[in-house]
């Protein structure tokens, strides 16, 4: 009977032990299929905007495309993914996305900020630009002096909005959801001058005969890919491969594409150029 006993506790401990040791090589492979911690593993979802061109903007066929666009999905191969898929948000709505798991990124020349830094976790920063006044001929906007007094257009949640807060204290501050709302605003009188990306203003000055008032530099700010917080293994890959785009030319090949005749930031060229 004792022996029967022992023998029966002994399973056990073996049983027990067996479950024991499983259970890490479970955990060890699970992490191995999604080690960046993904929605789905193998596959990406990004929130981006679909009219901010020439970062993220969509093209007649209504797919995805632009500076972010390209440079991102050229890091996500170099980390081992294929499949991504970018889907359009207001801006304000990104990062909280992000923040909350309903997207693995947001991407959308989002400048980097302590303020942003409280919500979502970035990458190494991959551009850095201007921000313009852009205005009507007749709207008595010369420069950033001339803002005073006047209704300027944002789009909210941007770095151009915190700027426009901080410097323009004279300036009626009016937000909007997207560029395309803001500059309609400006076009019909309704707004005296837009405070936006500098490459996005030469689009909207070509297609609406809208002036350039002021260029401000936003160098202390630049873009990174946000993502959500305590994602470590995921934020050094994405460094490594931002870093690798860089050093190889593939970020230099896609700057001088989507913004010809642009000054190009020395830190992201290849060494020596």
């Amino acid at each position: 009977m004792k022996s029967h006993k022992y023998l029966h506790n002994m399973t056990a401990i073996l049983l027990g032990s067996a479950v024991l040791l499983s259970a890490p090589y479970g955990a060890l492979a699970a992490d191995n299929d999604n080690p960046y911690g993904l929605i789905q593993p193998g596959h990406l979802r990004i929130a981006s905007l679909g009219d901010a061109k020439p970062y993220t903007f969509t093209d007649k066929n209504g797919q995805f495309t632009g500076f972010d666009v390209e440079f991102f999905t050229n890091v996500a191969h170099r980390i081992g993914i294929n499949q991504v898929d970018f889907i359009g948000q207001d801006f304000s709505a990104i990062l909280p996305a992000v923040a909350n798991g309903q997207y693995d990124a947001g991407v959308a020349a989002i400048g980097i900020t302590p303020a942003r830094a409280k919500t979502v976790d970035f990458s190494t920063g991959y551009l850095a630009g201007y921000l313009t006044v852009l205005t009507r001929k007749d709207s008595g906007v010369k420069d950033v002096a001339s803002l005073a007094k006047k209704r300027l257009g944002v789009v909210q949640g941007t770095l151009q909005e915190s700027y426009a807060v901080k410097h323009f204290t004279q300036t009626d501050v009016v937000r909007f959801p997207d560029n395309n709302t803001a500059v309609s605003a400006v076009n019909n009188g309704t707004l005296d001058a837009m405070f936006l990306d500098y490459e996005a203003a030469k689009s909207y000055s070509d297609r609406f005969h809208l002036v350039n008032a002021a260029n401000v530099p936003s160098f202390d700010a630049p873009a990174g890919i946000a993502i959500a917080k305590n994602k470590p293994a995921f934020k050094a890959a994405l460094d490594q491969a931002i870093n690798d785009a860089m050093k190889d030319g593939t970020w230099k090949t896609l700057y001088q594409k989507w913004f010809p005749g642009s000054p190009m930031p020395k830190q992201y060229l290849p060494d020596g150029q």
